[in-house]
C-alpha cells in the first residue's frame, strides 16, 4: 500500500478519545486500530515490535549502514479528537482540485468554500482527501501514522537508502493531553525524535504554548427571590463578574503568532454554586507566570467585595519545549535540509497549542513537531492533500538518510 491507501484505511477505525473514562486507552477503539498495526507492521518484518496494555506500540527498522549513529524516532497518535465524531468516516477525494466550492453534503448544505477557508486556493490543482460532511476526517493524526509506515516500508525496499536504527511508536490519547504521560522513553531507545503531528506542508515547530488549566468555584447561596434582600448571594453573578474583570482582548479569537490567551472553556452554575474552568495559554515562560498570578489577584479582590466566596485551583499541564530543543538545534537543522532536500520549503512556526513532543522533551527525549499535511482540523471541514502527505513520508526518508551521511 502507498501513503494515500494507508491513510484511507486508517480513517475506518473510530479512535475519538474521551478524557471522562480514566482509561488509557481511554477508547477501546484505539487498542482495536493498535493491534491492526501491529500486525501490519510484523508483516513488513520489523523488529523489536511491542504494544503494552496502555495502547503504546512501538517498533524497530534496523540499521543498514554498517556504522554507529544516532537513533533516530518517528511518532504519532492512535486518536481523533473528541470535538467531533470519528465514526463511519467517508472520505472522498477530489481530483484536481478547481479552486471553487467543494460541496461535502449536499442534503444538509456542508460546502468547504475558499471564501471561508482561503488556504483551500495554495492546492488549487492538487487532489485533496475531504470529508462528507458529517464527520471530522482524521489526518490529525492518521496522516501522521500513514506516512511513518510508508517511510519505513519504502526503507525497507530500497536498502540502497543507508540508515541507522529507525524507532517508530505510534501512542493513544494525544488529544486529551495524556499522550506522554505513559511513553516508555527509556524503551523507545531513540536519541531524539520527531512527531509528525503538524499541519500544512513546511510546518516545523519546537515552540509551543506554556499551558495550565484553572477552576474558579463560585459558592453562593439561594434565598427565594422575594425575600432576598441583603440574603440572597448569586454564584453566577459573581462568577460572571470574575469573568469581564479579565482582559477582553486577551482570547483566543482575538490573538495570534506569539500572543498567550485567556480562553473561558466552560460554566457550569446554579445560585448556589458556579465554576468557571479556563485554559492560560502563553509562549514566554514569565508572562504564562504572571496570567497565573492574576487569577490569584482576581480571587483575592472576588473574595474582598463577597468573602471567601471564590476558591482557585491551577494546574500546569506541558511547558514550552524550546528550553529543549536549542540545545540540541542539529535536530531542528537536519529537519529543514531534509525539507529541502524533498523540495519543500521550511516554515518555522510556533505551535498555537501542545504536542506530545512538548511532553517528551521535558522526559527527555527531544522531539520537535514536522507537518503531516492536513487543515482545519477537528471538524467537518478537515481536508488534506495528497502531495503533503507524500512530502512528509520523502521527508522522514531524507532524515533517516542525513543521520547516517552526517557520522
Amino acid at each position: 500500500m502507498n501513503v494515500v491507501d494507508r491513510f484511507l484505511e486508517y480513517v475506518k477505525f473510530d479512535t475519538q478519545s474521551d478524557e471522562l473514562t480514566n482509561m488509557t486507552p481511554s477508547t477501546p477503539g484505539q487498542m482495536v486500530f493498535a493491534r491492526y498495526l501491529k500486525e501490519e507492521l510484523e508483516k513488513m518484518g520489523l523488529q523489536e515490535i511491542t504494544l503494552d496494555e496502555n495502547g503504546y506500540l512501538m517498533a524497530t527498522l534496523p540499521g543498514n549502514c554498517g556504522k554507529k549513529v544516532p537513533t533516530v524516532g518517528f511518532i504519532a497518535h492512535l486518536d481523533t479528537s473528541p470535538d467531533m465524531s470519528g465514526r463511519h468516516v467517508k472520505p472522498r477525494i477530489v481530483k484536481d482540485y478547481d479552486g471553487g466550492d467543494i460541496i461535502l453534503n449536499a442534503e444538509q448544505n456542508v460546502v468547504l468554500s475558499p471564501s471561508e477557508f482561503p488556504e483551500l486556493l495554495h492546492y488549487k490543482g492538487q487532489d485533496l482527501i475531504v470529508t462528507d460532511g458529517t464527520t471530522l476526517l482524521g489526518a490529525d493524526d492518521k496522516a501522521g501514522v500513514a506516512e511513518i509506515i510508508s517511510a519505513v516500508d519504502h526503507l525497507m525496499k530500497h536498502p540502497e537508502i543507508k540508515h541507522g536504527d529507525i524507532r517508530i511508536a505510534l501512542n493513544p490519547d494525544e488529544e486529551i493531553g495524556q499522550g506522554a504521560h505513559k511513553f516508555d522513553v527509556e524503551l523507545f531507545g531513540a536519541d531524539w525524535a520527531y512527531t509528525m503531528d503538524g499541519g500544512e506542508i513546511g510546518e516545523l515547530e519546537y515552540e509551543n504554548f506554556n499551558a495550565a488549566v484553572a477552576r474558579i468555584t463560585f459558592n453562593g447561596r439561594n434565598v427565594h427571590p422575594g425575600y432576598a434582600k441583603h440574603k440572597m448571594i448569586n454564584s453566577i453573578r459573581i462568577a460572571n463578574q470574575f469573568a469581564i474583570m479579565l482582559p477582553r482582548w486577551e482570547t483566543p479569537e482575538h490573538t495570534e503568532g506569539y500572543e498567550g490567551f485567556y480562553h473561558l472553556v466552560s460554566i457550569e452554575g446554579t445560585v448556589e454554586k458556579t465554576v468557571l474552568t479556563y485554559i492560560i495559554r502563553d509562549h514566554d515562560r514569565d508572562r504564562f507566570e504572571r496570567r497565573k498570578k492574576e487569577f490569584e489577584h482576581l480571587t483575592r479582590k472576588i473574595n474582598h467585595e463577597f468573602p471567601d466566596v471564590a476558591s482557585l485551583e491551577i494546574k500546569d499541564q506541558y511547558y514550552n519545549m524550546r528550553e529543549k530543543i536549542e540545545p540540541v538545534m542539529h535536530v531542528i537543522d537536519t529537519a529543514i535540509e531534509a525539507m529541502k532536500r524533498s523540495d519543500v520549503t521550511p516554515k518555522v512556526v510556533p505551535i498555537r497549542g501542545g504536542t506530545d513532543g512538548a511532553q517528551l522533551s521535558f522526559k527527555g527525549l527531544p522531539c520537535p513537531n514536522i507537518f503531516a499535511g492536513g487543515l482545519n482540523f477537528h471538524g467537518r471541514y478537515e481536508f488534506v492533500p495528497i502531495p503533503s502527505m507524500e512530502k512528509a513520508t520523502r521527508v522522514i526518508v531524507e532524515i533517516a538518510r542525513l543521520v547516517a551521511e552526517k557520522q
